[in-house]
């Protein structure tokens, strides 16, 4: 079964909310747009985790050592190979491989540890810093060069994990190891893990607890509220982002008194959910955006029902159905856009539209129209095959008319292929859930799901 921006989870046929999860599930063709944050570790009551951000900062400070003692060759060598950490796929890339950085950006890095006395003389307390000197540095690799750093220890997290839930490991090798003890990578590493079964490659899993979407200490946010713009750009030319990071070399008080401000409000950094609901008040909101909307495709009201959607739908249906993608095809010349969600089967409607319809994704298809027409439910019909089971959804304006009910009803008849229809009245009743609580707004598209099977022949 091919699958839309598949996890590793369901290609296992492990069914589980991420949100259940202490790891964020590795999708199998792209990054994460998430990253670690070693500030998370640094600030984290947990023991652990502050050993943890304390080799992390050793290993990278015996750079600096290794530079100062006729050793530098081999610490260009080793924050090359940190800069890249392709089995965790965090980051923004879209085939789950990026490059590591050059021998000059290498030497750059390991000449802050002369160039700047206070490193020279104490080291660095965050090496996020880096980012504030260094040309091409920013969240990604200080992301990947603190996985490097702790890889042994995400190793054994992910074999716990695995063992937890059933994803299989096998032998594999990964082509370098941090080894803590000798404070160098190993080659060619025998373990047991987790493969990505497209590349064959090692996967590694992080704890949710670490990852952010913008770590705490950043070069933007900086640029914004900290650095001395006037103090730089004093020659009337645009300030660029060289200017600053020169400054930056020649004045380190300023990143100090930045780096004990973000210390100081240490407790006001949290890690980022993988997907956060959009609040009630948001809710309700689109839905009266939604009601208030004409049909048709005259000032663009398409393609703003279309987005009113994919926002909402994505947070009602949140945790049962991950939001997997909103993508838009092309068919007959004409834009449609789809709503794809990964099916987490925990809970028991779920669990029989996957048992009934092989439904490991569920597809919903967004129309504002006035009137669902024959060829609308044959598009979905076209989409509806192997890789996304034979159970789908038209999120439309109003109530289909009986011959297009009879249609979906000739459907399920001849092919077994089910098509329920949400109309404006469902939207506001799921929103009306979601406002109370009392029940969830799934068991509005479970209420369709039975309407629809009772009109069916038996």
């Amino acid at each position: 079964m091919v699958l839309v921006r598949p996890r590793i989870t369901e290609y296992n046929n492990i069914f589980i909310p991420q949100i259940n999860l202490d790891f964020a599930i590795p999708l199998l063709d792209e990054d994460i747009p998430l990253f670690v944050d070693p500030f998370l570790l640094w600030k984290s009551p947990s023991y652990q985790d502050k050993s943890i951000h304390s080799s992390v900062l050793n290993s990278f400070n015996h750079l600096g050592w290794m530079t100062k003692n006729n050793k530098k060759n081999d610490a260009i060598k080793q924050i090359i190979i940190s800069s890249e950490c392709e089995e965790v796929g965090l980051g923004l890339s879209n085939k789950r491989k990026g490059n590591k950085i050059s021998q000059k950006t290498a030497n750059e890095i390991l000449s802050l540890f002369e160039i700047i006395p206070q490193y020279n003389k104490r080291e660095f307390t965050h090496f996020e810093e880096i980012q504030f000197y260094i040309e091409g540095i920013s969240k990604d690799r200080i992301s990947d060069i603190s996985c490097n750093f702790m890889k042994s220890f995400l190793i054994d997290f992910t074999i716990d994990q695995c063992e937890k839930i059933n994803i299989p490991m096998v032998d594999c090798v990964l082509p370098t190891l941090y080894n803590l003890e000798k404070y160098s990578f190993d080659e060619n590493i025998k373990v047991k893990l987790p493969i990505n079964p497209n590349s064959k490659l090692p996967i590694i899993f992080v704890p949710k607890r670490w990852l952010r979407f913008i770590p705490w200490i950043n070069f933007d946010d900086y640029y914004k509220d900290y650095c001395p713009k006037d103090k730089i750009n004093n020659d009337g030319e645009e300030l660029s982002h060289i200017k600053v990071l020169n400054y930056n070399r020649n004045n380190y008080d300023m990143i100090e008194y930045y780096i004990k401000e973000k210390e100081r409000t240490f407790e006001d950094c949290k890690n980022d959910p993988l997907f956060k609901q959009i609040p009630i008040t948001s809710a309700k909101s689109k839905l009266n955006q939604i009601k208030k909307l004409p049909t048709g495709k005259n000032d663009n009201s398409d393609k703003k029902y279309e987005d009113l959607i994919c926002q909402l739908m994505a947070s009602l249906l949140y945790p049962h159905l991950d939001f997997a993608s909103e993508q838009s095809r092309t068919e007959s010349g004409a834009l449609i856009r789809d709503l794809i969600f990964y099916n987490n089967q925990d809970h028991p409607f779920l669990k029989e539209i996957f048992n009934e319809y092989s439904s490991k994704q569920i597809i919903m298809e967004i129309k504002n129209v006035e009137s669902i027409e024959r060829e609308h439910i044959n598009q979905l019909n076209r989409y509806m095959n192997d890789n996304f089971g034979k159970f789908g959804i038209l999120i439309t304006r109003n109530e289909l008319n009986k011959s297009k009910k009879q249609n979906i009803i000739d459907l399920w008849s001849g092919q077994r292929r089910c098509i329920i229809s949400l109309t404006d009245i469902d939207l506001e009743q799921m929103v009306e859930l979601f406002e109370s609580k009392q029940r969830l707004p799934l068991d509005v598209i479970k209420k369709k799901y039975v309407e629809f099977k009772r009109a069916c022949p038996s």
